[in-house]
């Protein structure tokens, strides 16, 4: 059982809190690959744009113009943050749609957290 320090891994599918307690090696390599997948300023930009989506979901086509980038740019940071968990993709056709993941989200906003 998780000491009350932790956050549990059912219930928001990430780790314990960094400031809180000690981490495991499991624990704190799961927390470095979600950070180190918004650690890029495209993909906070995208995390940036889908947060504030009316609907909550855009269009992969919708990325490029605010990015400034390729669409095949655009598709790697998509995929690195949807491998890390942070968002979600649906399939419409040809064009994926994605949202936030919120509670992975708010599973590393807990894992910041001093536990106090």
């Amino acid at each position: 059982m998780a000491s009350p320090s932790r956050t549990s891994t059912t219930t928001t599918g990430c780790c314990g809190a960094v400031l809180g307690a000690p981490l495991d090696e499991s624990d704190a390599a799961n927390l470095a690959h979600r950070f180190a997948a918004m650690a890029d300023p495209a993909r906070l930009r995208l995390l940036s744009l889908l947060a504030r989506a009316d609907g909550g979901e855009v269009c992969a086509c919708d990325f490029v113009e605010p990015l400034g980038k390729s669409q095949p740019t655009v598709s790697h940071h998509l995929k690195v943050l949807s491998e890390a968990g942070l968002i979600r993709g649906d399939k419409r056709g040809r064009w994926v749609w994605y949202s936030i993941v919120p509670e992975q989200l708010a599973a590393l906003r807990a894992a910041l957290e001093t536990g106090d």
